[in-house]
């Protein structure tokens, strides 16, 4: 059951988590049925999905940061287009771009590439998850202009408090908000030592009611507009205890730097994970800027000052040291059971408005104007 306290979100938003936990029994009575009723039309039609939409079917275009590959988009994605409802899109990273943040890809080309997602029109990009949805969302990439929802996830880890900031997963929605589409995040709180695959499967299970309900409110313009919301779920999403309505805490783990012994090789798969040593790249990319630059001098007179960029230092004997970033999570004393990680460690699928206003609280707004007022008047100066 969802509790609420007296706060500021809007009623209206209240009463669309209460309508869906009340419906949340039918709704997979009515999914399940629908899937039986669909599944001749769904296993004949999949395979030219991809290529056609359906003009009256509405769009929904589904991203994340942790790459187009990874179970929690691809779970999500079957679920949708297992409904027969929507016109399925997906444009997602090539590779793992969790904690990427808010950042665009600038003065660099990116590359997108057709992926095969049975039954939707999917491309993976050689870019951030927000170059990911400002693309899609720019008319240059597909078909239509504008798609109903935007949905980033689900992604593998919390996303609350200050997480937020640094989040891949959460930046997606809010680039869609910016650009004037309503958004979803969503994230499984995985644990190292009890997640498992099938969760992702359980966590689209309990977040497909709260999508369903979004679509229809949208589409009757009753969602609200100045906010997207963050969907977290717990860590056994079949033992969660419902939604709840929550807010964003300050909670956040602890950074922890570890030096690295200068004789581990950077570049080995047990310290830079799956990704490439970006050293070894811009090496590569210095050696053949080099030699393309050498190419050209012997046969081209040059009229100008040519520079050429290496992508790696010259070799010297400063030393070099090695860092990695660990996170430590942390406990944490909070008596306000609506804050989003104590929701989502009580067990419930916390669900938390986030606005992208930039307006200060007025007490924050009062006292910044007033420290700034004096320094102003010649406080600075004594």
């Amino acid at each position: 059951m969802t509790t609420m306290k007296k706060n500021m979100f809007p009623p209206g938003l209240v009463n669309n988590l209460q309508d869906v936990l009340s419906k949340k029994g039918a709704n997979k009575n009515e999914q399940k049925q629908q899937k039986d009723d669909d599944s001749t039309e769904t296993s004949t039609s999949s395979s030219t999905a991809g290529n056609e939409n359906d003009s009256s079917k509405p769009v929904v275009l589904v991203t994340n940061s942790e790459g187009v590959d990874s179970l929690g988009l691809v779970y999500l994605v079957q679920a949708l287009v297992g409904l027969g409802l929507y016109n399925v899109n997906v444009c997602a990273p090539h590779s793992d771009k969790s904690a990427s943040g808010h950042s665009l890809t600038v003065r660099e080309t990116i590359t997108v590439t057709q992926a095969e997602i049975e039954g939707a029109t999917a491309y993976e990009v050689t870019g951030t998850t927000v170059d990911c949805v400002s693309l899609a969302l720019s008319g240059a990439l597909f078909s239509w202009t504008k798609p109903l929802l935007v949905i980033s996830g689900i992604n593998r880890g919390s996303s609350c408090g200050h997480h937020m900031f640094h989040s891949g997963v959460i930046a997606g929605a809010r680039e869609a908000l910016i650009s004037g589409v309503p958004s979803l995040s969503i994230s499984l709180n995985w644990k190292r030592e009890e997640s498992q695959e099938s969760d992702f499967k359980d966590a689209v299970a309990v977040s497909l009611p709260l999508i369903n309900a979004a679509l229809r409110d949208i589409e009757k313009g009753v969602f609200p507009k100045s906010c997207f919301l963050s969907i977290e779920i717990p860590t056994s999403p079949k033992a969660n205890k419902g939604f709840k309505l929550s807010k964003q805490s300050m909670w956040r783990s602890t950074p922890c730097w570890q030096a690295v012994p200068a004789n581990r090789n950077p570049s080995a798969p047990h310290f830079m994970g799956n990704q490439q040593s970006l050293g070894l790249q811009l090496a590569q990319l210095g050696r053949d800027a080099s030699a393309a630059g050498a190419a050209r001098r012997g046969t081209t007179p040059r009229n100008n000052e040519e520079v050429e960029s290496v992508g790696a230092a010259k070799s010297d004997n400063k030393a070099k040291k090695y860092f990695r970033l660990e996170f430590l999570d942390k406990e944490t004393e909070a008596t306000d059971d609506e804050l989003d990680f104590k929701a989502l460690g009580n067990g419930f699928i916390a669900v938390t408005p986030v606005s992208v206003s930039l307006q200060l609280d007025s007490d924050i707004q009062t006292a910044a104007s007033s420290w700034i007022s004096g320094v102003l008047s010649g406080g600075a100066e004594q």
